[in-house]
């Protein structure tokens, strides 16, 4: 098949804090049928943090519940999960409950910070017949390494044999939050060390000891605490949403690859979203472009992962003339 008869498979993550995946995976799509390409295949892609829900619900097809919960300080708010698979499967993202952007930056408290709204979605989802409850974990205001969840979950009468899977994206191990992630929720060099302390006490008395165990430190331990208490399966999510949007299969039916994040870095090559697409398309052998807010990738880091073309767009404006630009060279065979 001519690469004229084959789309552009357009994969984003979020722009963290500015627009969602589906915005940016949209605006993109405009601006190539604007260059000339046939509509795209759209495919807003996700970390397993933020932002996951919105990428996979339409994609999977199912339904939004929404529910009373307590926010991060204990307030009530309304958050939702996500049905799919007939209900058997639930999609919990925990920072629709326990998310940083839920508590204004003067009433950020580290150590009050509760994940206490997660538990009661998860519990909600078990509740509604979900058998797997997936949990997005990333973007959280919380370093309580889960111990509110745990409390929630009991109290909403348990999991009644439903699984956990905790899609990670970090590799942290639990003991570690405090000081990699704490300081961004409003803790300082004192807080810090008395975060650890806690964890260490509660890392004392779970059922398993989830110092040292990779990717146990996401969400402020929140994965380290699902895992210790209840056996979560702990997944890094980036792989793990790929394959559930079928990534692989879109990837090669496609003459080329636009991905995208806020901020392209050295971090993207460490496990983030961006750089597993780049390791999956060079791979594969199908041309990968991004269109980034910020470009602060190095050229040796661009070869690393075959990226070919980079363009800054920081608006939805921008991002579809982007999208067009590209477009127009793609369809001229210049890129």
């Amino acid at each position: 098949m001519a690469d004229s008869e084959r789309p552009v498979l357009v994969a984003p993550d979020s722009f963290k804090g500015t627009f969602s995946a589906p915005q940016v995976a949209g605006a993109i799509g405009r601006g190539l049928e604007r260059g000339g390409l046939m509509p795209p295949d759209l495919c807003p892609v996700a970390d397993g943090g933020e932002g996951t829900l919105d990428a996979l619900l339409p994609q999977l097809g199912g339904e939004l519940v929404a529910v009373g919960v307590q926010d991060p300080l204990g307030r009530p708010i309304r958050a939702g999960f996500g049905l799919v698979e007939d209900g058997g499967t639930a999609l919990v993202e925990m920072a629709s409950a326990s998310g940083l952007g839920l508590v204004a930056e003067g009433e950020r408290d580290a150590w009050a910070a509760s994940t206490y709204g997660t538990g009661q979605l998860i519990a909600a989802a078990v509740q509604a017949g979900a058998q797997v409850v997936l949990v997005a974990v990333g973007g959280s205001a919380t370093t309580d390494g889960g111990a509110g969840a745990l409390e929630a979950i009991e109290a909403g009468g348990g999991l009644r044999g439903a699984k956990l899977v905790v899609l990670c994206d970090v590799r942290s191990a639990f003991e570690d939050a405090p000081r990699v992630f704490g300081p961004q929720k409003g803790a300082d060099e004192d807080m810090v060390r008395r975060l650890r302390e806690r964890l260490d006490d509660l890392a004392g008395r779970l059922p398993r000891d989830p110092r040292g165990v990779p990717m146990t430190g996401c969400a402020g331990g929140l994965s380290g605490g699902l895992w210790a208490a209840h056996g979560a399966a702990l997944e890094p999510g980036a792989p793990w949403v790929l394959d559930a949007l079928d990534f692989d299969a879109r990837m090669r039916a496609a003459r080329a690859v636009v991905t995208g994040e806020g901020k392209l870095d050295e971090q993207t090559l460490e496990g983030k979203l961006v750089g597993e697409i780049g390791t999956r398309t060079r791979q594969a052998g199908v041309p990968l472009h991004a269109i980034v807010g910020t470009d602060a990738l190095d050229a040796f880091g661009k070869r690393i992962i075959d990226l070919q073309r980079t363009i800054e767009a920081t608006t939805l404006e921008e991002l579809e003339a982007a999208g067009e630009a590209l477009g127009r060279e793609l369809a001229e065979g210049l890129a």
